[in-house]
Formats: structure tokens, C-alpha cells, sequence
């Protein structure tokens, strides 16, 4: 589906069902979620209110939903049990099931254990 940048411009919302606009045109008190969560604060529950289009050549328009501001909560703050939820997952995902140590950063799922196990040095007879 090609999208010309005037085909982005929908304020009333007739074509989209919602209202679009050209990206980075967005008005005042709408903003993404990474908006939000920059501010500290997250859509808390509400429908999407707006959508910006990019079109692309090769490809489908990219699209970036948009939130009201003044309907947006306040992020949930972590709590101690939370934190140390996230602190066993990604310590999982750093171990190695081969060699059962913490290889300091995440496995790469591809490889399926550590660098090291994955490619080992080879043996160089003398």
C-alpha cells in the first residue's frame, strides 16, 4: 500500500477512523509511548486518540500511535520483589547452560550458549 505524504494529513479521522497526521506534525498534547515513559508516565489504560504515518518507498507506511497527555498515569514504581524478579531473569539469560557460567552479557539466543563454548579455541598440535 503506497501512502503519498498528503494522503498522511486526516485530521477528522474519515479515512483512518482516526485521526492522522504527517509524522512529525503532531499537535500539541498528544505523544507517543516513549513520550510518555520519558516524562514518567505510561497510556494507563486509554484507546489510541491519534497516528502519525511515515510512508516509505520500498516498503509499508510506518506507523507511530499516539496518546492524550492529560489521560496518561504516572508509571507504577518498581518494588522490591519486582526488581528482584527482573535481577533472576536476566541472570538466567547470561548463563550459560553449557558451561553454567555468567558470561556477563546476554546469550545469544542464535548460538544457544556463551562465545566461548559456542567457538572454542582449536587445538594447535606442536
Amino acid at each position: 500500500m503506497s501512502v503519498a505524504f498528503a494522503d498522511c494529513y486526516d485530521p477528522a479521522g474519515e479515512r483512518f477512523g482516526i485521526p492522522t497526521f504527517p509524522w512529525e506534525l503532531a499537535p500539541e498534547g498528544y505523544a507517543t509511548r516513549r513520550q510518555l515513559r520519558a516524562r514518567g508516565l505510561r497510556p494507563g489504560g486509554q484507546d489510541i486518540a491519534a497516528q502519525l504515518i511515515r510512508p516509505r518507498k520500498k516498503r509499508g507506511p510506518l506507523v507511530a500511535y499516539l496518546y492524550r497527555w492529560e489521560l496518561a498515569k504516572p508509571v507504577r514504581p518498581m518494588t522490591p520483589r519486582k526488581r528482584a524478579a527482573l535481577a533472576l531473569a536476566m541472570r538466567a539469560r547470561r548463563t550459560c547452560p553449557a558451561c553454567a557460567r555468567d558470561a556477563g552479557y546476554c546469550i545469544p539466543r542464535t548460538l544457544g550458549m556463551c562465545v566461548t563454548c559456542a567457538y572454542p579455541e582449536p587445538s594447535h598440535p606442536a
